[in-house]
Formats: structure tokens, sequence, C-alpha cells
């Protein structure tokens, strides 16, 4: 059934435009400047009109099955019915859960109880239809952890599995590369005194001996398997010229000005974390994702731990990085499209999904209006 969608500001690839989109069978058919007198056309009244926004790193997920320390939510399917409704609200039309695949020290002992839970439960919300967005899998594979390879093999088949990321949270190096980084975000979630210095000295207890183990069985068993894989928390040159020699396409929340660099130097594209954006720096001591913006490194944003932040950081790009608005919108739609290999969305183009979304400004806050998935209203 066709839908006329008109009186909207449409972000396209390079221009904005007052005009008209019309989409029918969960395609976009056709785009036109000017409004339409069609009977039946929807008036948008002027409200921006955008692709839906595409988040290829949310740990929002976990959120909902662990909304406590030590509580774990008892109905799964539930906990990821909340956290699909919270990435709709946002905006978000395909987004890739990150689950971690090990990383299960004492402050997150939870995480290898709910590990298959949360995989089963994104499999299903997906086969039976029971989600309002697209959902993938992005598996964050902690190479600390010696029991990552069995980890990792639980996962390997399911058809949601996509992306992938090496990580390597040992302390000392990447992320927390400043010890004390990491001392106050242990003290944030409940820690204390020697406890810290004992979770500390566990950590790099652990990842001795696991990480390089790890990386090569990691390297080896992505590289034939079509999943795109990403590194993450890229703080050198090295670190950068590790990630291509692995098949890494991407470079996942670079913590340097000088990792970011080498990564374009490399072609290895540069996701940021929106939070960041919007709050104006790292929560870990790590490189400013403005910067980055504003010396044009940065690809592509992902909501990382707060699903609203993905419009917002586009947004707080124009005014804080100089961007246009299509080259921000770009950020969390067509450039995460493009990295994921998705060619049927990610802009609005004749032809495409009609995954789309409205939006008004409240001053400088972006107020989510409705959301279209393939044409159907989702929020």
């Amino acid at each position: 059934m066709e839908a006329i969608l008109t009186n909207a500001r449409l972000i396209l690839e390079d221009r904005v435009i007052d005009g008209t989109l019309v989409h029918e069978s969960g395609r976009i058919r056709a785009i036109d400047e000017g409004r339409s007198h069609v009977p039946g056309a929807v008036d948008c009244e002027g409200a921006y009109l955008v692709p839906g926004l595409i988040d290829l790193h949310t740990d929002a997920l976990e959120g909902h099955f662990i909304p406590r320390p030590k509580v774990i939510w008892p109905d799964a399917r539930a906990a990821a019915l909340a956290h699909d409704g919270q990435m709709a609200a946002s905006g978000v039309t395909t987004v890739y859960d990150a689950i971690c695949a090990g990383g299960f020290d004492q402050a997150k002992a939870d995480r290898r109880a709910l590990y298959e839970v949360m995989l089963d439960a994104v499999e299903e919300g997906t086969t039976r239809g029971l989600f309002r967005v697209d959902h993938r899998i992005h598996l964050r594979c902690e190479l600390t952890d010696r029991t990552l390879p069995e980890l990792v093999d639980a996962a390997l088949g399911r058809p949601n599995l996509a992306l992938a990321s090496l990580m390597d949270h040992t302390p000392g190096t990447r992320q927390w590369r400043n010890v004390e980084h990491l001392k106050v975000y242990l003290t944030g979630i409940g820690k204390g005194g020697a406890d810290i210095d004992a979770e500390v000295a566990d950590r790099i207890e652990r990842a001795r001996g696991a990480v390089a183990g790890n990386y090569d069985k990691m390297v080896a068993l992505f590289s034939s398997s079509g999943i795109v894989l990403a590194s993450h928390d890229d703080t050198t040159p090295d670190h950068v010229r590790e990630a291509v020699e692995a098949g890494c396409t991407i470079s996942e929340f670079p913590t340097t000005l000088e990792a970011a660099r080498a990564a374009r130097q490399s072609n290895l594209a540069t996701i940021g974390g929106a939070p960041n954006v919007v709050r104006g720096g790292s929560h870990s001591g790590g490189v400013s994702m403005r910067d980055l913006a504003a010396e044009g490194l940065l690809d592509a944003l992902a909501s990382d731990y707060v699903p609203a932040s993905l419009l917002q950081a586009a947004l707080a790009l124009t005014r804080t990085a100089g961007l246009s608005i299509p080259a921000a919108l770009a950020l969390v739609t067509a450039a995460p499209a493009r990295l994921a290999g998705l060619d049927d969305r990610g802009r609005l183009a004749e032809g495409l999904r009609a995954d789309l979304v409205s939006f008004r400004l409240a001053e400088d806050t972006p107020v989510v209006g409705e959301v279209l998935l393939a044409g159907r209203r989702v929020f």
C-alpha cells in the first residue's frame, strides 16, 4: 500500500530539502521537492525525516538482563523486548547487540550465566518476529579470557551473528592503559579499597598468557567467516597495524588521536562512541570524538552504552565540529550501513528500504516522533 509523507525536511546525502517521500511495499518509491496535495498524504508538519539509524555497537541489551548488580531479570524474552523498545524509541532501526564472550571477572560474574541466554533471546526475538527493529549480534571477543574459544564456538552458526570485535581489557593497556581510570570505574560499581587492588591484580594475572593465544585463534577463525571484524580501543599505531594484518576493517573506539590518524592512513574505518561526543569526552581518559570529527578522522558513530546518544551526537557535531547536517547524519546511517555491508538501507533513496525516522528539535535536543521499519510503524 502506498504512503505519502509530505511537508517534511528530508535529509539526503548531500542536502536538506523541503519535500515529499513516497513508500510502498516496504521500499522508498519516490522523493520529490515540494509539498504533495494528494488526498491522504500525511502532513509531517515540517519535521525532519531521515533514514533509520544503524547502531553497530550497543551494550544496552545487558542492562535489561542485569538491571542492578547481582539482579538477573527472570524473563529473558521480556528483557530483550524492553531493549528492543528502547532502540526503537531512539530512532534505531538496525541494531548490533554487543554480547560479551569472556570478561567474566569478579565485577561481571553474571555475564557467564547469561551469555547463551542473551544469544538465544536475540535469536528467538528475530525468528519469531517479536522485535520492532532489526537485530544482529556483535560478539565482543575478550582476549583476556581463557575460555574465549569455546564461548565463540557457541555463537558461530547463529543466523544473527554479523560482527565481531577483538578486545583486550588488560589493566595497563588500551582503554585501561591508565590503571587509575580503571580503579575509578571499579569504585563506581561498588568496589573499594583492597578489593580494587585485588581485582586489578586478578585481571592482570588472568590475562597473562591468554591474550596472544586467543588472538591467533580468533584471527584464524574469523578470517574466512564472512563476519565483519573490528579491533577495539586501538591506542598506538602498532595496534592499528596488528588490526590490519588480522583482517579487521574497523577500528572501534580508538583511544588516542595517534591511533585514529594511523587508522586513516591504513584505510581502517574509525567508529567513535556517541556518548563521548555528547559528553565532550571519554569517561575513561580517551581522546574526544569531537576532536576526531574536527580533523576528519571519524567515519561513524555507535551508541556504546546510551542508545539515545546516537541521534544526539550526530546533531551535536553540527555545532561542535562544523559538520553539515547531511554529513553528521551519515555517521549514524549511511556510514555504518556501508561498514556492515548493508546496501539496502542507510540513505533516503529510491529503491532502498523504507526505514525512516521523523524528529523535531526542542532547542538542541532531538525528539523522535515516529519510526518506520520497512514502511511499518514501530514507534
